[in-house]
């Protein structure tokens, strides 16, 4: 039996990123052969994986790639766990992501992830994250990404609490300096900081719309102050609450959070923008990703969990 030294653990762990642990067994297992330790490391990367793949993964960071002034990718790249989140080979990795996305042409998730990873072409980018799963030791998912290109203007992003929330904004102008993207940037904040649904109340669909209107219809129905009310009276709460509500959920009717007489809207905010510059400046598009946006997050009772393992 070969033996098996700090130094060949170290040289196998450099050439793989797997745990130490992980390393030493295979070289054990194959008599220190640094080549068949190596296909050792493959052929367990995958059972690793498939092992962890039920647990649920809600956690993790977005992560932004741009190129230039006119292409941005944002990314949402899940742990199981905030400590992994925080973790540099993990928040490396989101950035790696990010980059393959920028690059990508890909139109859907099944695509990206058959693409070949750019870090290393002899592997799809699935195998990339199913390596790296193996390495971590959780369930890691990359959950989803979107590629905005701008045609006739620009893009600007905007990454909020260390990779909790990625925003990219899309702009039509003729203007492309620092005063504009300064102000695109601060849009990107507002996004990041009110979660607007649409640009604008042009953009807001008619079954949204009236979903939206059945229910405000109902709390108005149930409302004391409103019985025996004419249906015009109503009509009329109904068509003024659902205003109200679209000025919260889309962008430009939103008041600009540092407007400095407290009321100018994104929309007066923008216009003031292209006066200043002599631009002709609108939003055309906003993506927001926000870390487990919609996903169930597991109850972590880590001394319970301590407590089980010892018996």
């Amino acid at each position: 039996m070969a033996e098996i030294t700090a130094s060949m653990v170290k040289e196998l762990r450099e050439m793989t990123g797997a745990g130490m642990m992980d390393c030493k067994k295979a070289l054990n297992e194959t008599n220190g052969n640094m080549d068949e330790a190596l296909d050792y490391l493959r052929n367990n990367v995958q059972a690793k994986a498939e092992k962890n793949a039920s647990r649920i993964a809600a956690d993790g960071l977005c992560s932004i790639a741009v190129k230039g002034d006119t292409v941005a990718a944002v990314v949402e790249v899940n742990s199981e766990t905030d400590f992994v989140a925080k973790n540099e080979q993990f928040q490396q990795f989101v950035e790696a992501v990010a980059e393959q996305a920028v690059a990508s042409d890909a139109a859907d998730m099944d695509a990206f992830m058959a693409e070949a990873w750019n870090a290393d072409t002899t592997k799809t980018v699935k195998e990339a994250l199913v390596e790296k799963v193996a390495v971590i030791g959780e369930n890691l998912n990359i959950r989803r990404f979107e590629k905005v290109v701008a045609e006739n203007g620009c893009v600007v992003s905007y990454v909020h609490g260390g990779g909790r929330i990625g925003v990219i904004v899309e702009a039509a102008t003729d203007v492309v300096n620092d005063a504009v993207k300064e102000a695109l940037a601060n849009i990107a904040m507002q996004i990041a900081a009110l979660n607007p649904k649409y640009v604008s109340t042009a953009d807001v669909p008619e079954d949204y719309k009236e979903h939206e209107k059945e229910i405000i219809a109902e709390q108005i129905k149930n409302d004391p102050k409103m019985a025996g009310k004419p249906d015009k009276v109503i009509e009329g709460a109904v068509v003024g609450r659902l205003n109200k509500e679209l000025k919260e959920v889309c962008l430009l009717e939103q008041v600009y959070v540092k407007a400095e007489d407290g009321k100018q809207a994104v929309s007066a905010y923008v216009a003031q923008v292209a006066k200043e510059n002599g631009a002709n400046l609108s939003i055309k598009k906003f993506v927001r990703f926000e870390t487990g946006e919609g996903l169930e997050k597991k109850n972590e009772d880590f001394a319970a969990e301590v407590a089980a393992q010892l018996g």
